[in-house]
This record gives C-alpha cells, structure tokens and sequence, in this order.
C-alpha cells in the first residue's frame, strides 16, 4: 500500500491546503483563511503535495447553495479519513456556509474532523486549530454575526495580476429559494476609503484587474444612506492609478439604476460586462420567489446597458423547475432568454434548501425539471456560439492568465480573458509555439525576454479567428495578422513571485513569516494613503 506519511514536523514547516467549493465570494474568503495560516508559520502545500492531498492542515471551505454541497463536503471528508489514519497529527477544518448550517453535525457525521468554524469568524481559524491540537478534541465555533470584516484579515492571494475586494457581505433580500441571506446576514458595507485603500494596496503588489464582491453590489451604501454609492465607487475604482480592469459580481436587478450604467460607460477602466441574474422570465415565478421586478424590467435594463455600451457582453443565472412552474412559465422563461442574447448563462435544476420558505413547497416532477433544464440549456447553447461567432473579425486585448486553458500545452496556446470576460485561446507566433516544450528554464523568467513572448498579467491584441459557445479562438498570429503584446506591471509582479519560487531571485519585500513555494500576496489597509482615503 502506498503511503502518503509526511517528513517529521520538526524537520521542515507545517504546510497546508485550502479546498474551496462555491461562489467567488467563497474563493475570496479562501485567500483570507491562507492568510491567516501563512501569518500562523504555515505555508502552502507544493502543487504535487496538493494534489494527493499530502498537508499538515486542510481546509475545506463549504458552500450550502446548492443541494449536493454536502455530498460533496462528506465526499471529501471520506477521502481524508484515510490520510487522517495514516497521519494522526494532521487536522481537518470545514468552513463557509455549509459549517455555518450544519455546525456540530458535521462533527458528528464525520468525528476525525478537528474544527468546524463559520462564515462569520473566518478571523477564529488559527485559535481553533491550536486549541483542537491543544485539548486533543474538535473545536467547533459558529459565531451568529459578523466578528471582524474579512477584508481587514491577511490574504494570501492566488493571482498576483487580479484580486477580489469585497465592498459588502450579507444580503438584505428575501428569495424563497436562497439560503444565504440566512447564513452570511444582514448586509454590510465597508467604507469606500477602505475599498479604495485595498485597491490600491492591490495594485502596490502588482494587479492591474480588480472585481468588486458583494451578494448585491448594487444595493452597496444602504448602510450610510447613499442610495447612488455603487455608481460614485466604480467611477472612484477605476480612477485608482495603475488599475486597467474593474468588473463586479453580482447586481440585483430590482436595485439596479440608470447611474450605474452611466458609471460603467463613462468610466474606461469598468469593462463592459455585466452578470445580471434573471432566475426566470415567468412573472408569476418571479412572484412566487419573491424576486422583486418582473420580465419587462429585466429586459429595460439589458436594453440600457446595451445603448450606453454596444459591445457589452452580458451573462446571467436562471432557475429551472421552481416549484409550480408550469409549462406556459418555462416557455416565458425561453422567450426572455431569447430577447436578452445572453452570452453564457449559469443554469440549474431547482435545489431544496433546508430553512428557506421555498422547501415546504411541492416539488416537481424530477423528469419534467429535467427535460426543461435540456431545453433552456439547447437554447443558450445555440445563442452562446452565435454571440461568439459574432466575435469573429473583431480585434480584442487579452489579459493572459495561468490556468485558463487546461488544453494550452497540446494547442501551443495561451489563453485569458477578453474586456467582456469572453474566455479567449490565443496562438503565439509559429516560433515561440515550442519555446519551453521540452523542459529547463521557463523562458518567460528570462532576463532578456521575447518581446512577443507573453506572461500571465500581460495583454496581447489579438483577432478573434473562431468562435465556439464557451470560448473564441484567435489564430491571428499564426496568419500575419493582428498580435501585439503589452509589457505591464503585473506581467513583472508575476515573473518576480516566478523567479523566488524557482529560487532565481530574493523576495523585494518581506511581510512577515512566509516561505516559498507559495510567495503569499499580503494585504493590510495601507495607512499612508491619504490621497484615497
């Protein structure tokens, strides 16, 4: 049997792994929860330790959206208890919304688990892993509102070329269907002098993109009575020295206002992408989920957006097989679809929650939500591939990224995203195709570096070939046409955290107790910033 023991302890640091399952909301809250570990002494687990889960501590940060999250949290848990077996002194911590629902149950169904923490003390995870080392039992530690804001924890960042920074948690909203308002709270606003600090923070450590969370952005300044702060916050955003890219995720559409589309066209820097979830496009469903606008509104708004900024690509989430939806409200949700020439759409079968009003409702057929959910799914597909064989022709900058094409070394591409978020695969020119194939130095570290040769975090103008329903392809290097690439700073940022993994260069600035690999991204709010204060 082939064993998965680690080094001793005291021969090398403690290493760990963060395992995060859900929304962006939940990617960003995994930064922090490697922040605070890092801050701890431990540092991040070396990609091939990962992916055989081999770490001192694994966290898995939970979602409770849909109904598989706990299948997949027990799914995962299994598969631990086996290391836990063949390493006792490795621990176990779940977190994220999941933890904050089931809270000591998961302890009770998965016993070699050492510490169950919530959404609201994300802050509490180190002081719970060494109190459950300490007293040689689970900790389990569920706070019922927000302790500390989770911006002001350190974070390690995945990217060093695009961060999240979140201006808002919780949800004031009351969908019949949704869970989280219940597990995340009330909303609450940060400051913008403290969201601007972030952003600028960011773009000291190299970030040139930058997307604004919250569960409804757009209701952001409730809490001090600013109904127009959203719209005054992407226009301060995108004025931050140095930033090229603003997105945010995600609006509500009954809260969603013309100055908002305003600021987004007049503002060069917000990129010209909106996620509007639509749910469904029956009214008498809308109704029913308590989503308060209906189909002629929704439409309005893409209409708007559209106007203001032509090229705009537009996604959204629908819901099908709600409870009651009838044939005649399905064919209403299609011809919403339809009209609103959705660039992709996020589309799920209706999942019971536990503690939503929505669970006591009868619910459909599974074959009828089924057969509804090929239809809805046949229709955006044939939508998506022409909104993106509409592309072609079209001269787009990319933002090149790592991890975006999984079929990247086979294709002899690069791949990243588009300003509307379009995922784009572009060819390099013929002879830089191999450059690297075969191994040794990576040639994008190199100190005399291919000026055609692109890193993540650089942007390359490229002209889109092929279009196919959830990409485009731009061959256009390959043609004798359009490529151009642009040096940035991120691209810098990016080679530099490159060059002290491999061991090739010092780190230019110490932030407290880190080691490579990982190269953590710390943040604090800045202080001396006064000018975005």
């Amino acid at each position: 049997m082939t064993t998965t023991t680690l080094p001793a302890a005291q021969d090398r640091p403690r290493t760990y792994l963060v395992r995060t399952l859900g929304c962006q909301m939940n990617v960003h809250d995994s930064e922090h929860m490697a922040g605070l570990l890092e801050e701890l002494g431990l540092v991040a687990a070396r990609p091939e330790d990962a992916a055989a889960e081999r770490a001192d501590v694994i966290v898995i940060n939970t979602c409770a959206v849909r109904e598989n999250a706990a299948d997949r949290l027990y799914g995962n848990l299994g598969r631990l208890a086996r290391l836990k077996r063949e390493n006792p002194g490795m621990q176990i911590a779940v977190g994220g919304c999941l933890a904050q629902k089931d809270r000591a149950g998961i302890v009770e169904r998965a016993p070699w688990v050492d510490v169950v923490f919530g959404t609201h003390n994300i802050d509490a995870l180190p002081v719970l892993l060494e109190r459950a080392r300490h007293n040689a039992r689970a900790e389990v530690e569920i706070a019922e509102s927000l302790q500390v804001f989770p911006s002001t924890l350190p974070t390690r960042r995945e990217s060093v070329y695009a961060g999240w920074v979140s201006i808002s948690v919780g949800c004031n909203n009351t969908c019949t269907f949704c869970i989280v308002p219940h597990l995340r709270g009330k909303e609450r606003d940060r400051r913008p002098g403290e969201i601007l600090a972030e952003v600028g923070a960011l773009v000291d450590e190299g970030a040139i993109e930058v997307t604004l969370l919250g569960q409804n952005v757009n209701s952001y300044g409730v809490e001090f009575g600013d109904r127009q702060a959203f719209a005054k916050l992407l226009r301060a955003v995108g004025a931050v020295p140095g930033i090229e890219r603003v997105r945010f995720t995600s609006p509500h559409p009954a809260a969603f206002t013309d100055d908002v589309i305003e600021a987004m066209a007049a503002t060069p820097t917000v990129m010209p992408q909106l996620h509007m979830p639509l749910q469904s496009g029956s009214d008498r469903i809308l109704r029913a989920m308590r989503r308060s606008y209906r189909s002629t509104k929704f439409l309005g708004i893409l209409e708007r957006v559209r106007a203001a900024m032509p090229h705009a690509a537009i996604t959204t989430d629908i819901i099908v097989g709600f409870p009651g939806e009838t044939e005649e409200d399905f064919e209403q949700t299609l011809r919403v679809v339809e009209e609103s020439r959705f660039s992709s759409a996020f589309t799920f079968q209706y999942s019971p929650r536990p503690g939503t009003p929505a669970y006591e409702l009868e619910p459909l057929p599974k074959a009828v939500v089924q057969e509804r959910y090929e239809r809805l799914v046949e229709l955006q597909e044939r939508i998506s591939l022409e909104e993106n064989q509409a592309q072609v022709g079209r001269t787009v900058e990319v933002l090149v990224a790592e991890g975006e094409g999984r079929k990247d070394g086979e294709s002899r591409r690069v791949s990243g995203r588009a300003a509307d978020n379009r995922l784009v695969h572009l060819a390099l020119p013929a002879r830089l195709a191999g450059l690297g194939a075969e191994g040794g130095a990576d040639p994008r570290l190199a100190e005399a570096l291919d000026p055609e040769l692109p890193r993540p975090g650089d942007l390359v103008e490229v002209e889109v070939t092929y279009g196919a329903p959830h990409h485009l392809v731009a061959d256009s290097a390959l043609q004798g046409r359009t490529y151009r690439v642009r040096r940035t700073r991120a691209g810098d940022a990016w080679a530099q955290r490159e060059r002290v993994k491999a061991g090739l260069a010092q780190e230019e600035h110490s932030h407290g107790p880190t080691a490579v690999p990982g190269v953590p991204v710390p943040l604090g709010l800045p202080v001396v910033r006064t000018a975005l204060a």
